[in-house]
């Protein structure tokens, strides 16, 4: 399974490939284009989801934990290339829940985890890093008005910090729960109505019946580290392979 979480020391993140830090001198004329467009994620088939985040998407995306630290996936599409959520104008499909992941794009903190505070980065993704020009553009919002941080950069960096938090939590509990050995790989056969069939490799899932044989007091460290939700939501999201295979079905009608 293709996909990279923030933590990966040698790769860049899942859909950045330029990232800059954010600055006055560098981004005084630029705004950021609110497209709308999620495009950028349309050939992601997994992307990463913080455990805070797990009841919602849950009811649409199958979650699986896969990468060095067992971090939570959702699976958004079966071949590679295609995530079967986003159209070809790159809108998301509803009701779906999109991941804050997703919504954080273009921004991204950057920094080591010795660093007491990370930077600010936005992608150098022309569609929607751009010049102001002279003549204001309603969907356009500058990065910095008279040589201080505008409302964008304020909310981006608010809504990356909350991110960053998530994440933090979120590789704790995977700890736990990896530690605790329940953790098993696993790969999954879809087969469409067509009757073409894939095979999902590279993930794991949480061993049921050695969740339901465990001790009450290795239960009771799940608790303590609140894994249980964690375990409880992952569990749920296996009946949405359903909702995958609904929409593999709509994009080929």
């Amino acid at each position: 399974m293709a996909g990279s979480t923030d933590n990966s020391p040698n790769t860049l993140p899942l859909f950045y490939k330029a990232p800059e830090a954010v600055s006055p001198e560098r981004h005084g004329k630029n705004g950021l284009a609110l497209t709308g467009d999620y495009g950028f994620a349309a050939n992601a088939i997994v992307i990463p989801l913080m455990a805070a985040e797990m009841p919602a998407a849950m009811r649409s995306y199958p979650i699986v934990f896969s990468g060095p630290d067992f971090m939570p996936m959702v699976v958004t599409g079966i071949k590679e290339g295609e995530n079967l959520f986003i159209d070809a104008k790159g809108k998301w499909a509803e009701p779906h829940y999109v991941p804050a992941y997703v919504r954080r794009y273009p921004f991204i903190l950057a920094g080591g985890e010795t660093d007491e505070r990370l930077t600010l980065c936005i992608e150098n993704d022309p569609a929607r890093l751009v010049s102001l020009g002279a003549k204001a553009k309603p969907d356009v919002k500058p990065l910095f008005e008279d040589g201080k941080q505008g409302e964008v950069i304020t909310s981006a960096l608010a809504f990356c910090e909350q991110y960053q938090g998530m994440f933090v939590k979120t590789r704790q509990i995977m700890k736990v729960i990896a530690e605790s050995g329940l953790l098993a790989e696993r790969t999954s056969k879809i087969t469409l109505g067509d009757g073409q069939s894939f095979n999902i490799t590279g993930f794991h899932l949480v061993d049921e019946a050695k969740l339901l044989s465990m001790s009450d007091e290795d239960f009771l460290k799940l608790r303590k580290a609140d894994a249980l939700a964690t375990i409880y939501c992952h569990l749920a999201s296996m009946n949405s392979w359903t909702s995958l295979l609904h929409q593999a079905g709509l994009r080929k009608s």
